[in-house]
């Protein structure tokens, strides 16, 4: 299939499968939370709007949990399937972590998501409150064992090789190893920033049809506060990644700064643009800015970063790839930032919700999230080659040994079978944004308040209810 061998067709297939998955959790884990408070603020207020958007984000939340749990099976039995050397070299510390997740987190999810669900008039509301944060902690706490594990693959400690295979010797310094709290803390805020960035565009859309309800007002106003508090959170923890990584893989961070060669002995600028060439080694075309890198990276005027050259050839990363992907993650998280910003400043004129040009912006930035996210695992994914555990076992000594024809076919499988099944659950989900939630005045008479009604917008079509 286009020359390539059955390798990369391997890790292709992986990358596909990994990007169609990683998609959903992201916005599971942020919804789940935003379901969470939404319900919270009801008991608290007993206000119909938030019981409204409760109700309208379930199903989204639903659809959502749904596709995660289906891409991340099938994505699981790749380990066995076209990775069977790393499966062999280091099973014996992510299956565990795996059955972990899906002993505490999964069972947690799947044992309170039908009370969250179809709970509502059946049992008591604080039963329901608990229900739903029993399936928002479930997801938290399947992104501590998916990130543990993975970040034990970037650095990797606690364990002995025995046999040519990895023998866990002490659990805490494999779970806690040193990239694990960065990268889980990373991802948690890069999943509320996306579900932040969803919910806003959603309220965005209906905004500029006229449609200016409490609720969509509410859900608007929310989303943006989120994204306003946790883009810059999400700034710090990124350069405190940033640090853990050019102490633990600096191979990487050289090929995300694309800087090549410290034979000069100045400090290292900070190239902001250019075409990093693997083969003639050096960045063409760049666009850099004297010393900031050095700043960044070390806190210091004076010292340098890694550059390229001081690895081996066949131990770099492939730097064009992962010098971009950082380049759009971290352009993406600015525009974040600046959406916050301009939202605050619109609060204080009094015109957040009657700013076409805004809501515009904040439409075209609802995929922004997911989009960051995706180039944030490209960059840490592709960064960390040629090794699937980093230092131990390289990409190429862990892959099955299939056939080229093989890997196509599966391959062309995957895309199409993940086309129609993903695609018309994204079609669903789009349809009910487009309908959006309904006005509360249609459900006051289930709230259990004598809340007044509010008649200034008009009833939506869609029901309110699973």
């Amino acid at each position: 299939m286009l020359g390539l061998d059955a390798y990369m067709l391997a890790r292709i297939q992986f990358a596909f499968t990994v990007s169609f998955h990683i998609i959903f959790p992201a916005i599971t884990i942020g919804l789940a939370s935003y379901l969470a408070v939404l319900e919270g603020l009801w008991l608290k207020t007993r206000h119909p709007d938030y019981k409204t958007l409760y109700h309208f984000w379930s199903k989204i939340f639903a659809v959502n949990f749904g596709m995660g749990v289906v891409s991340g099976l099938v994505m699981a039995y790749q380990f066995g399937t076209n990775w069977s050397g790393f499966s062999e070299f280091a099973g014996s510390i992510t299956g565990p972590l795996l059955t972990y997740e899906v002993l505490t987190a999964f069972f947690l999810e799947a044992g309170f998501l039908g009370v969250m669900l179809f709970g509502w008039n059946r049992v008591g509301d604080k039963l329901h409150f608990f229900a739903t944060c029993m399936v928002a902690l479930g997801t938290l706490i399947s992104t501590f064992w998916i990130l543990a594990s993975n970040s034990w693959m970037h650095t990797p400690q606690g364990f002995e090789i025995q046999n040519g295979q990895v023998i866990p010797v002490d659990w805490l310094a494999v779970i806690f190893n040193p990239s694990f709290p960065y990268r889980l803390a990373h991802m948690v805020i890069a999943a509320f920033l996306s579900s932040a960035l969803f919910v806003g565009a959603s309220a965005a859309w209906h905004l500029l049809k006229g449609n200016r309800s409490s609720a969509i007002k509410r859900m608007f106003s929310m989303s943006l506060w989120m994204l306003l508090l946790t883009a810059p959170i999400q700034a710090f923890v990124g350069d405190l990644h940033g640090l853990n990584t050019l102490q633990y893989q600096p191979a990487k961070i050289a090929a995300i700064e694309g800087h090549w060669d410290n034979s000069n002995g100045e400090p290292t600028p900070l190239i902001l643009f250019g075409m990093p060439n693997m083969k003639t080694e050096q960045t063409d075309y760049k666009i850099e800015i004297p010393y900031l890198a050095s700043l960044i990276l070390t806190h210091s005027l004076e010292q340098q970063v890694p550059a390229l050259k001081e690895f081996a050839p066949e131990d770099r990363p492939n730097s064009p790839i992962v010098f971009w992907s950082f380049r759009i993650m971290v352009a993406l998280g600015l525009l974040m930032m600046l959406q916050g910003g301009i939202s605050l400043w619109l609060r204080k004129k009094g015109t957040l919700y009657c700013s076409p040009r805004f809501h515009r912006f904040v439409l075209m930035m609802g995929p922004a999230g997911l989009i960051a996210i995706l180039a944030g695992w490209v960059t840490t994914e592709v960064g960390r080659q040629p090794w699937v555990v980093h230092g131990l076992l390289r990409t190429q000594h862990a892959v099955s040994a299939h056939g080229d024809l093989h890997m196509s076919i599966s391959l062309l499988t995957f895309f199409v079978v993940y086309s129609l099944v993903f695609g018309v659950g994204y079609f669903y989900m789009i349809n009910q944004i487009k309908q959006g939630p309904d006005d509360p005045d249609t459900s006051l008479s289930d709230t259990g308040t004598n809340a007044k009604p509010n008649t200034t917008h008009e009833p939506l079509s869609l029901s309110g209810r699973l």
